[in-house]
């Protein structure tokens, strides 16, 4: 049954639910949705975040398509050749090979992750998500910032983007408290955690290095941070880091085995975001001048467009997203 206009249940709510997952969205847009919280952005919640355009300043969210450099977590890195097709090198064309849709700049789709126990976001089978779906709807709203690296230094707090360095949601709170925003319905929340201006700063013996059993500031893990995304009612979440979530995931202590914590929900933030509450995550988005910008004028709050490559059943995506203040 679909939910009803205006109403969304909170997270307690969802964990009494009965015929469906604990803790889940499903069959909250209807027993065959594929959009999970995107349908929160609708017709009037677009209208409303046209409406932030006030200077005409763009900023583009996406990272280079060839960064990280080695990519991460073993992913192939892009090829690129260029050709042509006249004999006197007039016209070309290009081909991109060995390029893994996540190796950069990326949304997560519904296909990326499965619940270990209950599968794939809303019980629907794996080959019927895909980020076509996403393409042919389009995404835009509004946008809010986070720059959660800037209030930790602004409180004279350490910021480690290259260690397992754990952000609370206390902490997005409180970001969010300085910086005088408030998240609505609907929203696209984007975390800034500095991983990414500090990944620029490494040569590129430090990048290979951090391509290999790397660790990341990140999210905490745990029932907290589903909770807390959840009951701000937001479209999708995106951060400057690789995982949105720290890396390797859990509460960022040492763990002995972090495969064994990515198998449990509640140690691997992406098992409930994605297939449960279906929850878009955004990863490695180049957040810097954007939040520059935010910091120059005290404005946190802007349009976000974004259009997913429109790939029949893909798994994941470029964000080619753009925020227009």
């Amino acid at each position: 049954m679909a939910a009803a206009p205006g109403h969304l249940p909170s997270y307690d709510d969802l964990l009494e639910r009965t015929g469906a997952p604990p803790g889940s969205s499903w069959g909250l847009w209807g027993d065959d949705d594929v959009l999970g919280c995107l349908n929160l952005l609708t017709p009037e919640r677009v209208v409303r975040a046209a409406a932030l355009v006030r200077h005409g300043r763009v900023f583009p969210l996406n990272l280079e398509l060839d960064l990280p450099d080695p990519p991460l977590f073993g992913r192939p890195g892009p090829v690129h050749d260029v050709t042509s097709l006249a004999a006197d090198g007039s016209i070309h064309d290009e081909t991109l090979s060995n390029w893994n849709t996540q190796a950069s700049a990326q949304w997560d789709g519904f296909r990326h992750v499965a619940h270990t126990e209950h599968g794939f976001y809303n019980g629907v089978a794996d080959e019927e998500h895909g980020m076509h779906h996403w393409a042919r709807r389009g995404i835009v709203g509004r946008g809010v910032l986070a720059d959660v690296a800037r209030w930790r230094e602004s409180q004279g707090l350490a910021v480690r983007p290259g260690e397992a360095d754990v952000i609370s949601v206390d902490e997005i709170a409180s970001t969010l408290d300085a910086e005088g925003t408030t998240v609505e319905i609907g929203d696209i929340l984007l975390i800034r955690t500095g991983w990414l201006a500090w990944y620029r700063g490494l040569d590129a013996d430090a990048r290979a290095e951090t391509a290999t059993g790397f660790a990341s500031i990140g999210l905490r893990s745990g029932p907290e941070l589903p909770r807390f995304l959840w009951d701000l009612h937001i479209a999708a979440v995106a951060g400057d880091n690789p995982a949105v979530e720290v890396f390797p995931p859990g509460t960022g202590v040492d763990l002995d085995n972090p495969s064994a914590v990515m198998d449990d929900p509640d140690g691997f933030a992406h098992r409930a975001l994605l297939p449960l509450l279906g929850l878009p995550l955004g990863e490695m988005w180049d957040l810097d001048a954007l939040a520059a910008d935010c910091a120059a004028d005290g404005v946190y709050e802007f349009l976000v467009t974004s259009a997913p490559l429109n790939l029949t059943a893909g798994v994941a995506s470029p964000p080619n997203a753009l925020a227009v203040k």
